[in-house]
């Protein structure tokens, strides 16, 4: 069977480096939410007992237990299942590169870095706003 390279994005595009970074920045992911689901305590998955289950969470617990929920967005958008809030067509949303950052070896580091100036990022200039005194 021959494969189609019609549909293999060219070499040093924005698109074959988002297909070459898909996994990964998965792999990344993945691990990131393996290691907290193993921290957290066992999550039902009906749902008054995955009510209870966040009641009995102390603080710490629910911040990673929503990031657990984030990566496992994330992750399934990597995988061709877009996330809420993800475009469909984006095949590496800024937010999977961002909790890839720091989790991932220096090569891939750098090839995340090429894909962010193929795509045209650019550095936030402007300060975000403050948040309100009373949200403090």
């Amino acid at each position: 069977m021959a494969l189609d390279t019609a549909s293999v994005p060219e070499a040093g595009t924005a698109a074959r480096l988002a297909a070459d970074l898909r996994l990964p920045v998965w792999n990344a992911l993945a691990d990131r939410a393996d290691a907290l689901r193993r921290a957290l305590p066992p999550r039902p998955e009906d749902p008054p007992g995955r009510w209870e289950w966040w009641r009995a969470l102390n603080p710490r617990q629910a911040r990673d237990a929503a990031l657990l929920d984030r990566l496992d967005t994330l992750c399934g958008h990597l995988a061709g299942r877009p996330g809420p809030g993800y475009p469909v067509g984006d095949p590496l949303p800024d937010a999977a590169l961002e909790e890839a950052d720091g989790f991932t070896s220096g090569e891939t580091a750098e090839r995340i870095a090429e894909y962010r100036a193929l795509r045209g990022d650019r550095p936030l200039r402007q300060r975000p706003p403050a948040r309100p005194a009373s949200a403090r």
